[in-house]
């Protein structure tokens, strides 16, 4: 009689629990149907699987070290793998971090469609996704988005071009050759898009010319952010186009592409007291750039502090492990073909030689003993 009178009251516990909502099944965060983001139930906090693309830049190195810093720091493990841009070798990551259970996902991808069967496995492991810095294309399977504000980087970039070209001493108009980020990167469009809202009237008006008549996007893109590419493109181009006439700005979205392209130009004879080079662009505030940018090689490029979107991520990652509804303050701007992804945007700012050095050391990311 004990017994029986025991059993019934833990079941009447466990139906009143019920009744309350109380459960100890786990959910993750999720966008609303209207884009706005959700709260989740509770989960406890465990490996976190983050992914990204490359060692080869130095910016994915830094992203990486500081997601992993930041989460250790909270009291999760942390699996950080880099697939050095090899699409097959991301795929089985993700696959295998699906399989192992991680607690939630940080992709920046190689290319933002080819994961899309790993994240529906993820998906139905009911694994929250955020994407970081690169957004994933055509997948329901993507919860979150952070990055920065990546129109406005190549605002930025389209005007660090023109205010280079003005105050280099050469009238207009101005020879002007233009080059786009890897096609298979859903930012490298945004930046293009943001440099061409600037750039396009003075195309348009006579101001700048650009001599090969390469504009379109697919014609200008680099694949996979590749400096070979762009200074091998960059030699076609001045054998094709400039054998009379001098280059005076080129838009270059990434470091490490300005830097393969002002190779290309001294080796074309730029950089010598009779043939100046010509105003270059750039993205990442790497190091060997901003040294470059002191010299004077390199214009300008646009420093995105990453330690803030690592922040901004592992914030997101407390949210969803937490319950807590996760903070985004963009949900209309990222439609990855398939769902508006609810996004946290950061700033980017503008940096050439006359304030790079004030920027970078106020900010802790590089010391004087760095920039040499």
């Amino acid at each position: 009689m004990r017994k029986l009178v025991a059993f019934a009251a833990v079941a009447s516990l466990a139906l009143t629990l019920t009744a309350c909502g109380q459960s100890t099944a786990t959910t993750s965060a999720a966008p609303s149907a209207s884009g706005s983001s959700s709260a989740s139930a509770p989960v406890e906090k465990g490996t976190i699987g983050v992914l990204m693309p490359t060692k080869t830049s130095e910016r994915w190195i830094k992203d990486g070290d500081f997601i992993k810093q930041q989460l250790e720091a909270d009291g999760y493990t942390v699996e950080l793998q880099y697939a050095n841009d090899d699409i097959p070798t991301q795929v089985t990551q993700l696959s295998s971090m699906v399989t192992k259970g991680v607690k939630v996902l940080v992709v920046a991808s190689i290319d933002g469609v080819a994961l899309k069967g790993g994240l529906a496995e993820a998906k139905e492991a009911k694994i929250p996704v955020i994407a970081y810095d690169r957004l994933l294309r055509e997948t329901d399977a993507v919860d979150y988005y952070t990055t920065f504000d990546n129109f406005k980087v190549g605002v930025q970039q389209g005007e660090s071009l023109l205010e280079g070209l003005q105050a280099s001493g050469v009238k207009s108009p101005w020879n002007v050759e233009l080059f786009a980020g890897s096609p298979d990167d859903n930012n490298a469009t945004f930046f293009f898009n943001g440099a061409m809202s600037v750039l396009q009237p003075k195309i348009d008006d006579g101001t700048i010319k650009i001599v090969s008549g390469e504009t379109d996007f697919k014609t200008v893109a680099t694949l996979r952010w590749d400096a070979a590419v762009a200074k091998k493109r960059m030699e076609n181009l001045l054998t094709k186009s400039y054998s009379d006439k001098d280059v005076n700005g080129v838009l270059a979205p990434y470091d490490g592409i300005s830097r393969g392209i002002i190779a290309a130009l001294k080796g074309s004879g730029y950089g010598t007291a009779d043939k100046k080079l010509p105003v270059v662009t750039g993205q990442d505030a790497e190091l060997e750039s901003v040294k470059m940018i002191l010299k004077g090689e390199q214009y300008s490029t646009i420093f995105k502090d990453t330690r803030e979107l690592a922040k901004a991520t592992v914030k997101m990652i407390g949210e969803i492990t937490s319950g807590a509804t996760v903070t985004v303050n963009d949900t209309k701007s990222y439609d990855n073909g398939v769902k508006v992804v609810p996004t946290e945007l950061l700033d980017p700012v503008s940096v050439n030689k006359s304030n790079i050095k004030d920027v970078l050391l106020k900010a802790n990311y590089y010391t004087e003993a760095d920039l040499g």
